[in-house]
C-alpha cells in the first residue's frame, strides 16, 4: 500500500494540463447550489480501494460536483452509487452508497480508478489531456501487481485499458465483452454507470450485476 499511497501524494499535486486545472478549481469555487458551502476537493483524484485487489474498476474521470467535491472515485453522484450499490450487492463493498471520503466505504478485493484523474469540462478530455494523465494511470495499474480482471466502463475506458495491456489490434467495445490479454487478464466492458444510462434503462441493475459477477468468476479462477 506504501508505492500506491505515495503515487496518490505525488497525483494530488498534478497541474500538467492548465484547462482540467481552471475548471476544476473554479467548480470547486463556484459550487453547485446544492453543495453550496461544502469544502471541495477541487484536485486530482486518486484511485481507491484494496491495494491486493483482483479486480479494477476504471471509469472515464472524475465528475465536477462528485469526486471533484469529494475527493474520492464515484463518490457523492449518481453514479457513484448505482457503482457501489453493484459492489455492494457482488460483496465487494462494505456498503451500498458513498457519500464522502470519511463514510467507513471499504472496497475489499477491488480497486476503482479512471484513466484521466481531474474533473473535466462535459465530462470530455482532449486527447492531449488523456495522454498527459496516461502515465499515473499506467504506474497505478502496474503496482496493483495481483489483478486478474479489469472492468472498464464505457469506451473510454475500455480503449485506455486495452492500451495499456498491449491489446493489438485494439478490440471494440460492448457492454459484457470479454477479452483475453496474452498476459492472462481478461477485461471486461461494461456500459457507464452514467445518468444518460441508467435513467434510460440502457444499463440496468440486473446488467452491471451480471458484469461483476463474471469478474468474480474470472478473478477467483
Amino acid at each position: 500500500m506504501g508505492d500506491l499511497q505515495a503515487l496518490a501524494d505525488r497525483l494530488v499535486g498534478c497541474r500538467r494540463c492548465p484547462r482540467l486545472v481552471e475548471w476544476r478549481e473554479r467548480v470547486a469555487v463556484e459550487q453547485r447550489a446544492a453543495f453550496r458551502g461544502q469544502e471541495y476537493w477541487g484536485r486530482p483524484v486518486p484511485g481507491h480501494g484494496d491495494p491486493r485487489a483482483r479486480i479494477v474498476v476504471v471509469g472515464l474521470a472524475p465528475a465536477a460536483h462528485g469526486a471533484n467535491r469529494t475527493g474520492r472515485m464515484f463518490t457523492g453522484d449518481r453514479s457513484g452509487d448505482w457503482l457501489h450499490g453493484a459492489l455492494h450487492r457482488a460483496g465487494l463493498a462494505s456498503q451500498a452508497e458513498s457519500t464522502s471520503r470519511d463514510d467507513g466505504m471499504v472496497l475489499d478485493g477491488v480497486w476503482v480508478t479512471s484513466p484521466v484523474h481531474c474533473a473535466p469540462p462535459s465530462n470530455r478530455p482532449t486527447p492531449a489531456e488523456r495522454d498527459a494523465c496516461r502515465d499515473w494511470f499506467a504506474e497505478e495499474l502496474t503496482l496493483l501487481d495481483r489483478v486478474r480482471v479489469l472492468v472498464a466502463l464505457g469506451e473510454f475506458g475500455f480503449t485506455e485499458t486495452a492500451r495499456w495491456l498491449g491489446l493489438s489490434p485494439r478490440p471494440r467495445f460492448a457492454h459484457g465483452v470479454e477479452v483475453v490479454a496474452p498476459d492472462g487478464r481478461t477485461l471486461l466492458g461494461c456500459y457507464h454507470v452514467s445518468q444518460l444510462n441508467t435513467c434510460t434503462g440502457r444499463l440496468t441493475e440486473p446488467m452491471l450485476d451480471a458484469v461483476f459477477g463474471r469478474a468474480r468468476e474470472l478473478a477467483a479462477a
